[in-house]
């Protein structure tokens, strides 16, 4: 009986650890792709980038004023999880106001000619709004990721020829829909907080773990 209940004890305790670093984990996009447009024919692709990482045309962590130069539609995870002390305008979408849990994201198309592109980018989180003007850009620069060079600042944003959108139908995903030249069309994507354990859940838990100590001790 003492090998059966050690046992048990060990599964729980694995998965009370498991739930709560669970809940730490930072919102991130998991995928996308290209869909339509010139860039589809030209083989462009989806791709998510990590800090740091080094365009062909620019120097480590640089981004805008045609560093990248290619077909394909990127993102990377800017800050994670952050708690914000002001409303944050957004384009499309809801503005998160102050109090509100968001993590950020850039997404942005830097093509070497005039190209067109339809596509989605997924997160693990729902989307609260989306920042397309350079003025929302600026005002959310502050979750931007530590390091990274956000180049030709007053170009960023999109023209009225372009498109985003939050699926009616998945509200993790984001449609896009650019006509780029230079520098390129950019974004930024605020996504919600990720889920928190309920107290009771917690609680639980700990009841589960200390009854399994309980009988533990008995036995010996």
């Amino acid at each position: 009986m003492q090998r059966k209940n050690s046992a048990g004890f060990a599964v729980l305790a694995a998965a009370f650890i498991q739930f709560f670093l669970a809940t730490d984990s930072a919102a991130v996009a998991i995928g996308g792709g290209v869909t339509g447009g010139s860039a589809l024919t030209l083989s462009g692709i989806f791709e998510k980038l990590e800090v740091p990482f080094d365009p062909a045309n620019g120097a480590l962590n640089e981004v805008g004023a045609d560093t990248f130069q290619t077909p394909n539609l990127y993102v990377f995870d800017e800050d994670q999880n952050i708690q914000i002390t002001v409303t944050l305008a957004v384009d499309v979408g809801t503005a998160p106001m102050a109090g509100d849990i968001v993590a950020s994201h850039y997404v942005f198309f830097d093509p070497d000619s005039t190209t067109t592109i339809e596509g989605y980018v997924d997160f693990d989180a729902d989307i609260f709004g989306i920042a397309t003007s350079t003025a929302a850009l600026e005002n959310s620069d502050f979750l931007a990721n530590t390091g990274v060079a956000y180049l030709s600042p007053t170009l960023r944003g999109l023209e009225p020829s372009d498109s985003v959108s939050i699926d009616p139908l998945n509200a993790n995903r984001l449609l896009i829909d650019f006509s780029a030249s230079t520098p390129g069309d950019y974004v930024r994507v605020l996504t919600m907080e990720s889920p928190i354990p309920e107290p009771s859940t917690a609680v639980l838990f700990g009841i589960g773990l200390a009854g399994l100590a309980g009988f533990r001790g008995r036995e010996r």
